[in-house]
């Protein structure tokens, strides 16, 4: 059973295999955990890593939207709503 307006759980999981290479200090992965505070992500490693979604996905993850992302689970959601919207 899901929660109610959680992102689908084969997003989620394709997130966290993106961002396996991209975590340094082995930061477990939870939908918190949080790009800057948890896991040090710089400024150049989060514009990898949105290349590699928007690769994954064969979307575009909007700039202005970018700074709102701060959690897996954020990223998650985004992604599941820039699919429904294609």
């Amino acid at each position: 059973m899901t929660n109610a307006g959680a992102p689908e759980g084969d997003v989620y999981s394709r997130i966290c295999r993106l961002i396996e290479p991209f975590n340094k200090k082995n930061v477990p992965l939870t939908p918190q955990t949080t790009f800057a505070s948890d896991m040090d992500f710089d400024s150049l490693t989060v514009m990898d890593l949105v290349a590699s979604i928007e690769d994954e996905f064969d979307i575009v993850l909007p700039l202005n939207m970018l700074p709102d992302l701060e959690s897996i689970d954020q990223v998650a959601r985004a992604v599941q709503k820039i699919r429904k919207d294609v």
